[in-house]
């Protein structure tokens, strides 16, 4: 299945940002619209979002996946930040990276609790298909 359901009649309902600085947001509203051409409920929070911002706008929106776009190589320090954020707020939300991360810190990074490495190039399918596993497991 690929569309944007949870595999049911549902959408499923993503939070897109980007966690601290990093003001390259192209590859963001890429994955924003290829996941809302897809039938994916997307909240679209963009640049400079905090992980409280982000929280909240998981809590309020009843998301179902986070997704964090990273290329200023603070992904091995902010990602897991937002791991801890989701489990400090009692929340059961999978966070989904995508981006410049190399294959090894991709492997870290599973290690500290991101559900999905997405890399440049991903396709539709791809990001669809990591964040319904993501839900899912």
């Amino acid at each position: 299945m690929s569309d944007g359901t949870t595999g049911g009649d549902e959408p499923l309902r993503v939070i897109l940002a980007k966690l601290g600085l990093d003001g390259h947001d192209r590859g963001l509203k890429v994955v924003a619209r290829m996941l809302r051409d897809a039938g994916v409920e997307v909240i679209y929070l963009g640049l400079r979002q905090t992980t409280d911002t982000i929280i909240n706008a998981a809590e309020q929106e009843d998301a179902d996946a986070i997704g964090l776009s990273m290329h200023n190589a603070g992904h091995l320090t902010l990602a897991p930040r937002m791991v801890d954020a989701v489990k400090d707020a009692g929340l059961d939300i999978p966070v989904i990276v995508g981006g410049i991360i190399p294959e090894e810190d991709a492997i870290e990074l599973s290690e500290k609790g991101v559900a999905a490495v997405l890399g440049p190039g991903a396709s539709t399918e791809d990001v669809i298909g990591a964040i319904r596993n993501s839900v899912t497991t």
